[in-house]
């Protein structure tokens, strides 16, 4: 796509693999996904390179949407690599205004359980990344997440919410470090075709840092990418991804929750927030196919599981699957990100679009 308006307006191509050179993809667009309704977004995508052929692609991303159901949500996503990959600088910063939906918890809640919390949300994680082996990096980071103006709309007569039961407050706020550790063998993080990755991390909160709860969780998120053939045109995707929680109560809008993930990408062919838990157990795979011979157009297709635990004392006794299909354009060729737009369906009829910038995992 950029490629398409370099040649409109006479643009010169850029390497972002040249030391310095930063590669901006901007994109406007409008769309439809399960949590938003109708809503516009200003996409932009920007790629660039701190060091020689071998240095890892950085990427900053952010995607500015403004929906039918009156969300705002900005967040600014960075995945900076300093010279000679000596250090990864992480950052997850967004704001959200966002009236979602919830429907309780554990894994047999019904969709007619679903009503409205609107609420205010500011989150600052940020983390620095030693290089201490080969593809190995391990550090330490500062995570604030907090939650204000919190309110259910018109939650269900005469009965007592799952919020309500867990204990609805109109703020809600978790602060403490992280511990973080990152195995990457990526080539290309941002639109992978082959490697292995592995990311751990452990993150207390304190109620002397300002924390309602000390409290602690815990996720681990591996990936693997293995190329069907040689040109790299067919790419098998395998995900886990294991969100645990420990201590005391954790804040009801920070529990595992279906696309609660930090890019929002977990349980495609539900609702954000349809399950919800202590603790959370996800496998996905997905077949990604190239069928342009330029690289603009691709499709996938994909299935996941997911499992929820209600509490501490409940096990892992529903497993929740769900399939579907997507299609991909490539918006910026040097970082490889694409414009995803999958149709995912789950069961009891549930069913929908999901759209990102970048794919899915």
């Amino acid at each position: 796509m950029i490629d398409v308006y370099h040649s409109l307006f006479h643009k010169k191509d850029v390497d972002v693999r040249d030391e310095g050179k930063f590669h901006n993809a901007p994109f406007p667009a409008a769309g439809y996904t399960l949590q938003t309704g109708f809503a516009v977004v200003l996409s932009d995508n920007l790629a660039f390179s701190t060091g020689d052929s071998t240095a890892k692609t950085s990427d900053i991303a952010t995607n500015v949407t403004y929906s039918q159901y009156n969300q705002i949500i900005a967040p600014l996503i960075a995945d900076i690599w300093t010279k000679g990959n000596k250090y990864n600088i992480i950052a997850d910063w967004r704001y959200m205004k966002y009236p979602s939906t919830t429907f309780g918890l554990g894994g047999h809640t019904q969709y007619s359980d679903g009503y409205t919390i609107d609420f205010s949300y500011i989150k600052l994680h940020t983390a620095v990344l030693k290089n201490v082996a080969r593809n190995l990096y391990a550090g330490l980071g500062f995570y604030y997440d907090y939650f204000w103006d919190i309110r259910e709309v018109s939650p269900p007569p005469g009965v007592v919410t799952s919020f309500e039961k867990y204990g609805l407050t109109k703020t809600e706020t978790s602060v403490g470090p992280a511990v973080r550790m990152v195995y990457d063998s990526r080539t290309n993080p941002i639109n992978a075709f082959n490697g292995f990755y592995a990311n751990v991390v452990f993150h207390p909160s304190f109620t002397w840092l300002g924390s309602d709860n000390n409290n602690t969780m815990m996720q681990i998120d591996l990936r693997k990418y293995i190329s069907l053939n040689h040109s790299h045109r067919n790419i098998l995707a395998l995900w886990s991804f294991n969100w645990l929680t420990m201590g005391e109560k954790t804040p009801y809008l920070l529990l595992p929750s279906t696309g609660w993930d930090d890019m929002f990408n977990t349980g495609r062919g539900y609702i954000q927030g349809r399950y919800r838990g202590n603790d959370m157990t996800y496998l996905e795979v997905e077949d990604r196919i190239t069928v342009s011979r330029n690289g603009l157009f691709g499709i996938v297709v994909f299935a996941n599981a997911e499992s929820f635990k209600r509490n501490l004392a409940s096990k892992y006794n529903t497993i929740i699957p769900a399939a579907g299909a997507g299609i991909r354009l490539k918006l910026n060729k040097h970082s490889g990100a694409n414009i995803c737009v999958d149709y995912g369906v789950g069961l009891d009829g549930s069913k929908g679009f999901a759209v990102n910038l970048g794919e899915v995992f």
